[in-house]
């Protein structure tokens, strides 16, 4: 779309390069009748063009108007979407992690471990019950 916009500007440019170039060659007058009927205006060639060539941008930026406004419209109803989408998801997420944490209460019912006893593991020999014979890998 910008490609085309480029464009459009390139040749607005070389229309008014020509638009001068033909006043500067052709300054002779051109009587205009005037929209109510009763007589006429005379202008040169070059202001005659001119008005024409304004005419004709007023006329297509009449035309390219409303869909402009139509995407302008889409894109704000997007971005409300968007932003309302995400409030929910904040909603959701920060309620589902509120219901994940346990209540303070819990907590406190375990019991502590005792500082000054540390548990420590006792090595267990095991034997075969009935030979008497102990297991290889036993710990001295």
């Amino acid at each position: 779309m910008r490609l085309v916009s480029f464009l459009q500007v390139l040749l607005l440019l070389g229309i008014a390069a020509y638009l001068a170039l033909f006043t500067l060659e052709n300054p002779e007058l051109v009587r205009l009748p005037l929209p109510t009927g009763r007589g006429e205006m005379s202008v040169s060639v070059g202001v005659s063009v001119s008005l024409f060539l304004l005419m004709g941008a007023l006329f297509m930026a009449l035309l390219l108007l409303p869909g402009l406004v139509r995407e302008r419209l889409r894109r704000q109803g997007e971005a409300r979407l968007r932003r309302e989408t995400e409030e929910r998801l904040t909603a959701t997420l920060q309620a589902r992690l509120s219901a994940m944490q346990p209540p303070a209460t819990q907590s406190s019912a375990m019991p502590a471990l005792p500082a000054e006893s540390p548990v420590t593991p006792t090595p267990v020999t095991p034997t075969l019950s009935g030979t008497g014979a102990e297991v290889a890998g036993r710990a001295p």
